[in-house]
């Protein structure tokens, strides 16, 4: 069964795409639902175990990458809130309660490959956010990484800006600090993935500064086929785009159909939903050698 939604008595919630976010207080809980967007839009059907995967691979991740996290558990028996036998049940494997922490409002980007919006941006000025790129690159090419912050976008897209814009915005040294920290994130994960036959494309993270102590964090998701692109090694052909482990079914079957993205997307079709669900599961198998626990 997919979760699309949890609404938890007498606590405060806000719901983004795939998460709602309860306010505890002194912590958030955040719950990771099955929920799935494309086109700015979230759809109508669900991928179950979506959430799990993307709350999994982010524990995993947390306690691979060595830097300091807003996690505290990822155990539903630590929540400090009376719940249900049945609730606690739809929210295992999918919640993590965190420290809260006051948000750099910037995606911070890291690409070491060119595809998505930086391949359309390169061919175009041989650019991505500004900075120049070796001539006669194709799509999918592997470059050295780059830094290329964006805005976080309520609806629509995140918006990529140079790095000037966020170092007037945060102030040199915080903005210096998160491409550095980003960077070197991106480079211990990569080395990780490819030991498992994976390329990481890209990925975005989130940094916050701990409400109390004023310490740096990396937050929300990390390095999951939601806020990533990976690739398998033995498929992967630079000239064009690389089959990814994420929602590349769904964009797909979208694309194919008539919906005019400018009004509330069509049902998925079952085998559509079990491909995708497959894929997720498959790039938390890959990433952590062990097998899905609701497989």
């Amino acid at each position: 069964m997919a979760l699309s939604e949890t609404n938890l008595k007498g606590v405060p919630r806000r719901q983004g795409k795939v998460r709602d976010v309860y306010d505890l207080g002194d912590r958030l809980l955040l719950v990771a639902t099955d929920r799935i967007s494309a086109f700015d839009w979230v759809l109508p059907t669900p991928i179950p175990d979506k959430g799990r995967v993307l709350t999994s691979l982010s524990g995993f991740w947390f306690d691979r990458l060595g830097v300091p996290n807003h996690l505290i558990s990822s155990d539903v028996a630590d929540l400090p809130i009376e719940l249900s036998d049945e609730v606690r049940e739809e929210l295992r494997g999918r919640s993590m309660l965190v420290r809260k922490a006051r948000v750099a409002p910037f995606e911070c980007v890291v690409r070491g490959y060119l595809s998505g919006s930086g391949w359309k941006e390169y061919k175009a000025s041989g650019t991505v956010c500004g900075i120049r790129l070796p001539d006669g690159l194709v799509e999918s090419d592997r470059i050295d990484p780059i830094f290329t912050p964006a805005t976080k976008a309520e609806t629509g897209h995140d918006e990529n800006v140079p790095f000037e814009v966020m170092a007037d915005a945060l102030g040199s040294d915080v903005a210096e600090t998160l491409r550095r920290l980003s960077l070197e994130v991106y480079e211990k994960a990569a080395i990780e993935a490819r030991s498992k036959g994976l390329i990481l494309a890209d990925t975005k993270f989130e940094w916050g500064f701990d409400d109390r102590t004023g310490e740096l964090l990396l937050i929300d998701e990390a390095l999951t086929p939601d806020s990533s692109r990976y690739w398998s090694i033995e498929t992967y052909k630079p000239g064009g785009p690389q089959p990814s482990f994420d929602k590349q079914f769904v964009r797909d079957w979208l694309e194919a159909t008539s919906w005019d993205k400018a009004s509330p997307p069509p049902p998925l079709p079952a085998d559509v939903v079990a491909r995708t669900r497959s894929k997720y599961i498959e790039a938390y198998e890959l990433l952590t050698g062990q097998v899905f626990p609701w497989r």
